[in-house]
C-alpha cells in the first residue's frame, strides 16, 4: 500500500504541475500554429514534456545529493521564465499580423500533385522548420524544468521522505510522467475547438488571446506573482 501511494502521489502531483500557468500558455502558444494536426500537436506537447523531464531530473538530483546546491539561489531563473513569456506573445501576436504571415507563406514552397486526374496544390515548409518547433518545446520544456520544481521537491523530501538515490530517481520518473499525461492531455483538448469548428478564425482569436495573456503573466510574474495551478 506504501508504493501504491507513492506510485499515486507522485503521479498526481507531476499532472498537477503540467497545468501551471506559464506551463499552458507557453505550450499553448506554440500548438495552435498546427492546429488541425492532432499527431503533431500531441508530440510538440512530448517535446516540451521532454525536456522539462531531462532538467528536473538533474536539479532534483542535485539538490538532494549536494548540501551546497540547496544553498543556490535560483530565483534567477524564475525571471528567465517571465521573459520567456513575454517574448512568446509578441512573436505570436507579430505572427498573427497579415503582413508578417504572408511573408512566411511567400518562403514556402509550393508542389502540386496528379491524385486520379485531379491536381491539388501543397504548401509546406522545410523538415528543419518543422523539426525546429520540437527543438523550441524542448527549449521551454528545459527552462521550465529549471526554474518549477517545487511539487517534486516537497514531494521527494519531506513528504514522502525519499532517502536513498533510486528511490528519488523512481520519484523523478513517475512524477515526469504525470506531466507528460497532463500536458498530452492539455494539448489534445485546448486544439479541439479548432478543429471541430471554423479553424482558422478560432484558431487566431485563441493564439492572439493566448498571446496577450502570455505577456501579462510574464509582466505579472516580474512584479512578484507567486504563479497560478487550477488544482488545489
Amino acid at each position: 500500500m506504501d508504493l501504491l501511494l507513492f506510485i499515486a502521489v507522485a503521479f498526481a502531483l507531476g499532472f498537477k504541475h503540467a497545468y501551471d500557468a506559464d506551463h499552458l500558455v507557453a505550450v499553448t502558444a506554440v500548438i495552435t500554429r498546427v492546429p488541425k494536426d492532432t499527431r503533431r500537436v500531441i508530440l510538440l506537447g512530448l517535446s516540451w514534456a521532454a525536456g522539462h523531464m531531462a532538467t528536473a531530473a538533474v536539479i532534483t538530483t542535485l539538490l538532494f545529493l549536494s548540501a551546497r546546491a540547496v544553498a543556490l539561489d535560483l530565483s534567477f531563473l524564475e525571471t528567465g521564465v517571465a521573459v520567456m513569456l513575454i517574448v512568446i506573445g509578441v512573436l505570436v501576436l507579430a505572427w498573427e499580423h497579415p503582413k508578417v504571415r504572408s511573408w512566411w507563406r511567400s518562403r514556402v514552397h509550393r508542389h502540386t500533385h496528379d491524385h486520379a486526374g485531379e491536381k491539388h496544390e501543397h504548401h509546406h515548409a522545410h523538415l528543419r522548420r518543422r523539426y525546429g518547433e520540437h527543438g523550441v518545446m524542448v527549449g521551454i520544456g528545459i527552462l521550465h524544468g529549471l526554474a518549477s520544481n517545487d511539487e517534486l521537491l516537497i514531494l521527494l523530501l519531506p513528504v514522502l521522505l525519499v532517502t536513498s538515490l533510486s528511490v528519488l530517481l523512481f520519484g523523478v520518473l513517475l512524477f515526469s510522467l504525470g506531466v507528460v499525461a497532463g500536458m498530452t492531455i492539455f494539448a489534445w483538448a485546448v486544439t479541439f475547438p479548432m478543429r471541430r469548428w471554423d479553424a482558422e478564425k478560432v484558431r487566431s482569436a485563441i493564439a492572439v488571446t493566448v498571446a496577450v495573456l502570455s505577456i501579462l503573466y510574464g509582466v505579472a510574474l516580474l512584479a512578484g506573482y507567486q504563479g497560478f495551478n487550477p488544482f488545489p
